[in-house]
């Protein structure tokens, strides 16, 4: 084990330290944009992150997740299709996500949504969210939300459109009044590095005001990486210092923040223990 730590800096490595008995699950990683990708993944293992949810954006990617958590046993898979991705879409597109979901290993639809700050076509967007919810509800699985500058629409169209099998807000950066509202919706949330930068106070008040029990753990990689790496290649095994923020937010030991995520992600997402 000792050998293992010089292939991480030193705030990790005490972090790893701290919680060497402790086991987590990245429920929003994008192996597909990784080249190293069995290193990542051994990485991240050797760092207690022991399950990682890679999630598509259109059906390439979502081919490629399926592919990876067939090839890795610690992979499990989400397929979707990005609202920023729409165009890429045929008119098959629900049968061959639907053919993606008879895998054992995909666990939910997604990322699926709205995003006002990148994409156009607002009614489009919308046909296309309501398609994938559907799609879930028939599958019976859950759905991975992305919902940017457009929190107000994509609770509307939840409350009409109600996903059956559960619901996850990923990456959630709403307010603390829409996270209530999204409650009653029976929806979970999952946080990543944005919750240890020092301009995410927003973030870091809807995850001091959250139950623990509601919460789940990502990184969002290759994206988002968290300090005291921001600007670098995220990766799962950075689970540990986003961990360690939500600790210090929910003023609670690293090992309950720990215990809970994965417990909820594993009863979310059904998976085995």
């Amino acid at each position: 084990m000792d050998k293992l730590y010089f292939k991480f800096d030193y705030y990790l490595k005490i972090c790893y330290t701290i919680v060497m008995e402790d086991k987590f699950i990245d429920v929003h990683a994008h192996l597909d944009g990784f080249d190293d990708v069995e290193k990542v993944i051994n990485d991240a293992k050797a760092c207690g992150v022991e399950r990682i949810i890679t999630a598509g954006y259109n059906l390439v990617s979502s081919k490629q997740c399926v592919e990876l958590s067939k090839t890795f046993q610690e992979v499990y898979a989400v397929v979707g299709v990005h609202p920023e991705n729409l165009e890429e879409a045929g008119e098959n597109y629900l049968e061959e996500l639907k053919a993606l979901a008879t895998s054992s290993k995909v666990v939910g639809i997604g990322e699926i949504g709205l995003d006002y700050h990148y994409a156009g076509n607002k009614e489009r967007q919308k046909k296309f969210f309501i398609e994938q919810i559907e799609l879930a509800n028939y599958l019976k699985l859950p759905i991975v939300v992305h919902s940017r500058d457009a929190m107000g629409d994509t609770l509307e169209l939840l409350k009409t459109h109600a996903p059956k099998f559960g619901g996850l807000m990923h990456c959630y950066s709403g307010s603390v009044e829409s996270a209530k509202e999204l409650q009653k919706l029976n929806f979970s949330f999952s946080f990543g590095g944005v919750c240890t930068f020092k301009n995410a106070k927003n973030v870091c008040s809807v995850i001091e005001n959250l139950p623990l029990e509601l919460i789940m753990l990502e990184t969002d990689c290759p994206y988002l990486c968290p300090v005291p790496h921001r600007g670098e290649r995220n990766e799962p095994k950075y689970i540990l210092l986003i961990a360690k923020r939500i600790a210090e937010l929910k003023n609670c030991k690293l090992s309950e923040v720990a215990k809970a995520t994965t417990s909820n992600a594993e009863k979310f997402f059904k998976l085995k223990n």
